[in-house]
């Protein structure tokens, strides 16, 4: 392992590949280029993880996902597990439980098992004793559980700038405070990034920037539909309730955290702002919010005001957007947290014994499918795009990160991408 801080800290005139954003699926993919030996820098306009890497739940979970992403997360399980050998991140399989009222829910887990079954997960059913065991002490009747004991959760407060220590130990370069503004393209194909403090050579850039992915890809003429919900979570004090696993009960969920608190949440407590990108890319999105009603609440506020002054065509010689505003850090739902807090502490009553120790947001960049681009951006040779995780990207970042890296060396990828094409929605 080489000591590369003395000179990481320098600004790169050339690297094979820049990264945009050090969250965790640019730091992840900065990894991994970089044990393969890839000189690879990454670019990050404030701190690491500062936006929703940081402020997620942090379950790495199997259970319930879509069914492309199912081989990314149990690959990611296992990576999770090589990186906390290596430093800690807080990855503990703790086991997760998706909870279940009657038969109609019982019925749904065991589709979701049937289709699932074949990329080797390792989801059961659970009858209300079984389930029972696992939990704290409820005084509700749950029929059952769907479970995976393998899955559980990571600290998203340690994991990312944990995983760029490891990066910068393998090579990789990693550049805080230093946005970027765009992309020089010379003979048809990217030949440079235009940062805030110079221009580097390059021949291949990687967008991960999470909610401001959009943004950055339409300033250079590729319309990546993308819009940002707004998710709102807090945190207990510690407290024992007997129970380790995490739990997903339907209209609230919650996991033990390594301070020995609880994060707490509630699917229903995304919020959509309304904003002129919602009108923009209506046609995308009309047909999830439909489906969707129960877990995302649109609601109109200055935010639309704010998005409509904001240019979406920019110069890259001054100052650009992601330098007037660095962090996203919008304030949480009071009645979304306070919604979640009351059916916690109504079905498991030994929360009683913790209070709220702190409440935050994030924004969620959420794509028309729930499901991200991995993929080569078209018509921009040398420019990758990996972003619109819509709320699942910490689980699978690791696993995201080592796809990314696959296919920006042209290498056959692990993972199926294919359902993560760019193209999907532009057909």
């Amino acid at each position: 392992m080489h000591h590369q801080s003395s000179h990481s800290a320098a600004f790169p005139d050339h690297v094979e590949v820049a990264i945009v954003g050090g969250g965790i699926i640019g730091i992840s993919t900065a990894y991994a280029l970089a044990r393969a030996g890839v000189r690879t820098a990454v670019f990050e306009k404030a701190t690491l993880g500062c936006e929703q890497s940081s402020r997620n739940w942090g379950w790495v979970r199997t259970l319930g996902r879509d069914l492309p992403e199912v081989p990314l997360a149990i690959r990611s399980n296992q990576i999770w597990g090589e990186i906390q050998e290596q430093i800690d991140v807080g990855f503990r399989r703790t086991g997760m439980l998706y909870l279940q009222d009657n038969d109609a829910d019982a019925s749904s887990h065991q589709a979701w098992i049937d289709n699932a079954r074949a990329y080797g997960t390792d989801a059961r059913l659970l009858d209300s004793v079984a389930a029972k065991r696992l939990l704290p002490q409820t005084a509700r009747v749950w029929t059952g559980a769907m479970y995976s004991a393998t899955d559980g959760v990571a600290e998203p407060q340690l994991a990312t700038t944990a995983i760029a220590a490891l990066a910068r130990a393998a090579g990789a370069q990693i550049l805080e405070d230093c946005a970027v503004r765009g992309v020089e393209q010379s003979a048809g194909r990217v030949s440079a990034l235009l940062t805030e403090k110079g221009r580097v050579e390059t021949a291949t850039v990687l967008i991960a920037a999470g909610a401001w992915s959009r943004l950055f890809c339409g300033n250079l003429g590729a319309d990546f539909p993308q819009l940002k919900v707004r998710g709102s979570v807090l945190r207990t004090t510690p407290v024992d309730t007997g129970s380790t696993a995490a739990i997903n009960g339907k209209d609230f969920t919650c996991r033990k955290r390594a301070d020995g608190g609880y994060t707490v949440s509630q699917f229903g407590a995304s919020m959509a702002d309304v904003v002129p990108d919602s009108f923009r890319l209506m046609r995308y999105f009309m047909r999830s919010w439909l489906a969707n009603r129960s877990f995302v609440r649109l609601r109109f506020g200055k935010r639309f005001f704010e998005e409509l002054s904001l240019p979406r065509r920019y110069p890259t010689d001054r100052q650009s957007p992601f330098e007037r505003h660095r962090v996203l850090d919008p304030r949480p739902s009071i009645r979304g947290n306070a919604q979640a807090w009351k059916k916690l502490t109504d079905a498991f009553p030994a929360f009683h014994h913790a209070r709220i120790a702190q409440s935050w947001a994030g924004y969620i960049d959420v794509t028309p499918d729930a499901m991200p681009v991995m993929d080569a951006v078209p018509n921009v040779p040398g420019l990758f795009l990996a972003s619109g995780f819509s709320g699942h990207g910490f689980g699978i970042g690791p696993a995201a990160g080592e796809a990314m890296a696959q296919l920006i060396q042209g290498k056959r990828t692990t993972v199926d991408l294919k359902p993560f094409r760019y193209d999907r929605y532009h057909r």
